[in-house]
């Protein structure tokens, strides 16, 4: 029994059978080699002979791109996952914000080639070449933006020279940048009264202010109201004659 797919190449899969471009055929020969760039895959699959195979897909512009970094900076949740090597879900939402697909949305979109003779289109050997592909994805969902024209290095630098950029929200603001704190951010630091963290002092309640807030009591024991009775328990209780 096969694992289910991860969630981004799932979805890449998907897009690519809506617009028909993806057929489910199994694939034909070995990949081995294949080397992702803006706009293209290019691969070498090997079969009785090998062949050439390429995939392209249309790649974004630096003024779309501009836009695409513009919104995903603004977005603190999107960031911190993209800064910490993580490719958020809502990625994607982000892409149709500016009104551009990060998946293929039309064959249009998509060329394919294969230096076989086969009239099938995809031939075995490209679908083999998608396989691989998928694979990618699954350990790298960045791939996917990289076929868009942005590497994960590239992007990561042009959303960290962005955040530096970027003018406080405040003038007196004097907090620190998002890419100054990134190796601690998640971290809370020591417990209170733990490690040597100062311990959190709460407000001075009086120990029996809990005997204060209980229900009359329908019951007496020896004549005397059970609150009274429990009064000095609680006193007791606190180390103390009232308070804690």
């Amino acid at each position: 029994m096969t694992e289910p797919l991860p969630w981004w190449p799932k979805r890449f899969i998907r897009a690519l059978t809506a617009i028909g471009v993806l057929l489910p055929a199994r694939g034909q020969g070995r990949v081995v080699s294949m080397e992702v760039g803006a706009g293209r895959v290019d691969a070498e699959v090997r079969d009785d002979r090998p062949y050439q195979v390429r995939i392209g897909l249309t790649a974004f512009g630096k003024a779309d791109w501009a836009a695409i970094t513009h919104a995903l900076a603004a977005k603190a949740s999107s960031t911190v996952l993209l800064l910490s090597g993580e490719l958020p879900r809502d990625v994607e939402e982000t892409f149709k914000a500016v009104r551009l697909p990060l998946f293929p949305s039309s064959a249009r979109e998509v060329s394919l080639d294969c230096t076989c003779p086969d009239a099938e289109v995809p031939c075995g050997h490209l679908n083999a070449v998608f396989s691989a592909l998928v694979a990618r994805v699954g350990d790298d969902p960045f791939t996917i933006l990289a076929l868009r024209g942005r590497d994960r290095e590239a992007l990561l630098e042009e959303l960290k020279n962005r955040l530096i950029s970027a003018e406080p929200l405040d003038p007196d603001d004097r907090s620190p940048a998002l890419t100054e704190v990134m190796d601690t951010f998640f971290d809370c630091g020591q417990a209170p009264g733990l490690g040597g963290a100062a311990p959190l002092h709460g407000p001075r309640t009086s120990s029996d202010a809990l005997v204060d807030q209980a229900p009359p009591f329908a019951i007496t024991a020896g004549g005397e109201d059970v609150t009274e009775l429990l009064r000095p328990v609680y006193q007791a209780l606190a180390g103390e004659n009232g308070t804690q």
